[in-house]
């Protein structure tokens, strides 16, 4: 038996491995690259500072997720708004790619503009929304979108298929926001999205968040949810930074499994025996 034959077809066999694994290699690079494009977008778009207001303390944390070379479109956002009032901001983006990233600084910047035409939560994310359907993406994102009034503490706040936020007091309270709310941006046209009201505490906080921080293939959303609770009543007894509390909350992203964006913002307002 001649052993021609077979040592050919060990070549071939090789040479054809070697064109799959060049190929997987370039899919790889380009799937990385295509991430690193989106990443550069997503921070590219987020805000380089926070507002500031007297009494009124401000922090974000923000996180990628890696899971699958994918990543999405999560943000956060804090801005002065014309009459003074501070506008606050989070959302999440359906879908993990580029496009995701760049439909989240669409609807981040659709936010700004409208805030500085009509302050009123409400309004905002309903115009928004007839924003994006203009714009006939099939994309779509949840959002809570908040007014502050560092003078009176008072909190307006109105969520489009978005997350509750996490408050807690000085005194030891603390819970989920039980707020209507309404459906996501870009899905329906004609929706009007409820105001609910809210007082900050002195000494108080609101934690804004995405999914990534509170659900995961380790914890369920009402676990997830519960323990940012904790952390937040624990951080207002203490009177702990605005700026800890931010950290030990998207600390919370790992312990749930992190496959998702997770964005965090913490509102707070200085207390008696508040830090400087």
């Amino acid at each position: 038996m001649s052993r021609t034959g077979s040592t050919d077809d060990g070549d071939e066999l090789l040479a054809r491995l070697g064109t799959l694994i060049a190929q997987a290699r370039a899919q790889a690079e380009g799937q990385r690259s295509r991430v690193e494009l989106a990443v550069a977008l997503q921070r590219g778009m987020l805000p380089r500072g926070l507002p500031v207001a007297d009494g009124v303390r401000l922090a974000v944390r923000y996180s990628p997720a890696y899971q699958g070379l994918n990543v999405g479109g999560d943000w956060y956002d804090a801005f002065t708004m014309p009459d003074g009032r501070l506008g606050l901001s989070i959302g999440d983006v359906q879908g993990h790619n580029i496009e995701a990233a760049a439909f989240m600084g669409q609807v981040r910047v659709g936010l700004r503009a409208l805030a500085s035409v009509d302050s009123d939560p409400g309004e905002i994310l309903a115009r928004t929304n007839e924003l994006l359907l203009s714009l006939s993406s099939d994309l779509f994102a949840t959002c809570t979108f908040m007014r502050l009034d560092p003078v009176s503490r008072l909190m307006e706040s109105a969520r489009a298929g978005h997350l509750p936020c996490v408050w807690a007091t000085s005194d030891g309270r603390s819970g989920v926001t039980e707020d209507e709310g309404g459906p996501p941006l870009g899905i329906q046209s004609g929706v009007v999205y409820p105001v609910t009201r809210y007082r900050l505490d002195t000494g108080g906080v609101f934690v804004m968040l995405t999914d990534g921080v509170v659900e995961g293939p380790s914890m369920r959303l009402d676990e997830g949810l519960d323990q940012v609770v904790r952390l937040a009543g624990i951080a207002a007894v203490a009177r702990m930074d605005t700026d800890a509390l931010a950290a030990a909350v998207i600390k919370q992203a790992e312990r749930v499994g992190h496959d998702d964006d997770a964005a965090v913002l913490v509102i707070g307002h200085d207390g008696p025996g508040a830090r400087p």
